[in-house]
């Protein structure tokens, strides 16, 4: 796999260097992955406009979402960022894991989430329909289900960047499973 270099802010359009400036101010570095979206002149502004929007899902369901498809897809540069990101959000280093093997004991809602994500994912979009039932017996809705989706699609998208690029992972790797 040919890794892309990583552009500095110099080698991108003003565009790209007004979003890396963003990034910069708002969570203190441009990650990796992040740098080299600006090597096409819209897809860091569309991709950030994009896993930016507006859900219904709150940040530590997000979280799970984007760990269990990272998993899935086994996209280490994800887990690793994920996996800071989900500390920030209050989830422990026993409870990633668990939300990486996809079976979550120390919340039910949150585990018919994983379960139905995972199915999601797993199966492009054709997802177990008892796990989708059990989604929705947790509390979710139909429009719940569509923002999980979304997510699902948001992380895909870098997990396949991740997976053609191979730029350097600048987050503390996730541990093994």
């Amino acid at each position: 796999m040919k890794i892309i270099a990583v552009p500095t802010r110099d080698q991108v359009s003003p565009a790209n260097q007004a979003l890396f400036d963003n990034l910069k101010k708002n969570i203190g570095s441009v990650p990796n992955l992040f740098a080299v979206y600006a090597h096409s002149e819209n897809a860091l502004g569309t991709y950030l406009a994009f896993s930016g929007a507006k859900t219904s899902l709150k940040a530590k369901e997000k979280e799970v979402v984007n760990l269990i498809v990272s998993q899935v897809n086994a996209c280490e540069y994800c887990l690793a960022a994920h996996t800071a990101i989900a500390k920030m959000n209050g989830f422990s280093d026993d409870q990633i894991l668990e939300i990486r093997r996809g079976e979550i004991s120390f919340d039910s809602k949150l585990d018919a989430l994983v379960k139905a994500a995972k199915s999601i994912a797993e199966n492009k979009g054709h997802a177990n329909p008892q796990l989708v039932e059990n989604f929705f017996a947790a509390g979710y809705t139909e429009g719940s289900l569509i923002d999980v989706v979304i997510v699902v699609g948001d992380k895909i998208i870098t997990n396949y960047i991740f997976a053609l690029t191979a730029v350097p992972i600048d987050f503390p790797a996730a541990p093994a499973l």
